[in-house]
């Protein structure tokens, strides 16, 4: 039986640490976690089960594995002992029988993406980001279809555009909207992109350092690598829809508690073909995984146990050939999430009525 693994580590210190060692989660404090953290082996969590392919019926066994450094601790150690650990932890995988490694959350974008810690392994490695573009993509063009929002007329924008998911998102949404922010720190490195992108792109592109130019934006796909929020309520426009992409979030937890006029979206859910019972709660609903998890589970489905998604570059070239090896077994968008909790039909038709509301009070106003 053909195998992978996929690294996971602590995002929300407490919450993730007592999903596996609840005693060590409610004693320790975030601080305390973050320090021990540094001391700590990689940590063997499950083994994954009932993936099988829709298009050849073959099946695959994975395992998920920890690192158990926490975003915060990745960003304040040397560069070269986050490699270590990370590296670490392929060994185990290694030692596993594990023919491809995925790299989860942060350990797909220490660094240098991968590079480093896929030369010092034997085993292939991907980070999952090609298949993450096509979902996120995928997420708000349906968002924008159950929000009434037309994608030839919208406003778009592009939160940490010049990072590797991001130039790819921007590439795909340019094709789409009328017009599209890119937004990031460094002016010189968005206005490449824009030179770069407006070649071929359908979209008017703007590139911008300035969060307040998201209150133009119908629909804002954020992917920084950030450690702490960046997206407040006071940049939206009621309606709007923000996928959010980066973990941990980009969108402050703020939104969701006092913005009920837009919809916030996780980077979009999939559904994993066959009866998968990954042993683990991961925070989604059964049968379901994030798409850099379904990048190296379809990489395996497929046979291809190469490096796959590596470094700062993406390619769309290499996105939509992941989304069509994904398709082919049966991997699929699997409706959205926000905040760790399902959104229901019900709940986006709420988000309308009020967006509707607000917009009317607004127009009053002025």
């Amino acid at each position: 039986m053909d195998t992978f693994a996929f690294i996971i580590h602590p995002i929300d210190p407490k919450r993730d640490v007592s999903r596996k060692f609840p005693l060590l989660g409610r004693l320790l404090s975030e601080r305390q976690i973050d320090f021990f953290s540094t001391f700590f082996p990689p940590v063997y969590i499950s083994e994954i089960e009932g993936i099988r392919s829709d298009a050849t019926g073959k099946e695959i066994k994975g395992w998920f594995i920890a690192c158990p450094y926490t975003p915060r601790r990745m960003m304040e150690l040397p560069e070269q002992t986050v490699y270590r650990k990370i590296i670490q932890t392929g060994r185990l995988a290694e030692k596993l029988g594990a023919q491809i490694l995925g790299l989860g959350a942060f350990t797909s974008v220490v660094g240098d993406a991968g590079l480093t810690i896929a030369k010092a392994l034997d085993v292939p490695v991907t980070t999952g980001d090609s298949y993450t573009v096509t979902v996120a993509v995928e997420a708000v063009r349906e968002a924008a279809r159950l929000m009434d929002i037309p994608l030839a007329g919208a406003t778009a924008a592009v939160v940490g555009a010049t990072g590797a998911i991001g130039q790819v998102c921007a590439e795909l949404l340019a094709d789409d909207v009328q017009r599209l922010f890119l937004i990031g720190r460094r002016q010189d490195k968005l206005e490449e992109l824009r030179d770069r992108l407006k070649v071929r792109a359908r979209a008017e592109l703007v590139a911008s350092t300035r969060m307040e130019v998201l209150s133009e934006a119908q629909l804002i796909l954020t992917v920084t690598s950030a450690i702490h929020d960046v997206i407040r309520p006071e940049h939206l426009q009621p309606g709007s829809v923000v996928c959010d992409v980066a973990r941990p979030r980009d969108v402050s937890a703020m939104v969701a508690r006092v913005r009920d006029d837009i919809l916030v979206i996780d980077g979009g859910m999939v559904d994993v073909p066959g009866p998968v019972d990954f042993h683990f709660n991961f925070g989604f609903p059964p049968g379901k995984a994030y798409a850099c998890m379904a990048e190296t589970i379809a990489l395996a489905l497929e046979g291809r146990f190469e490096d796959y998604t590596l470094g700062k570059h993406i390619t769309r070239e290499r996105v939509e050939e992941i989304g069509s090896i994904a398709r082919k077994h049966g991997f699929r968008l699997s409706g959205f999430r926000s905040f760790e909790r399902e959104v229901t039909p019900e709940q986006i038709e709420t988000v309308r009525r009020n967006a509707a509301q607000a917009r009317k009070l607004r127009a009053a106003h002025t």
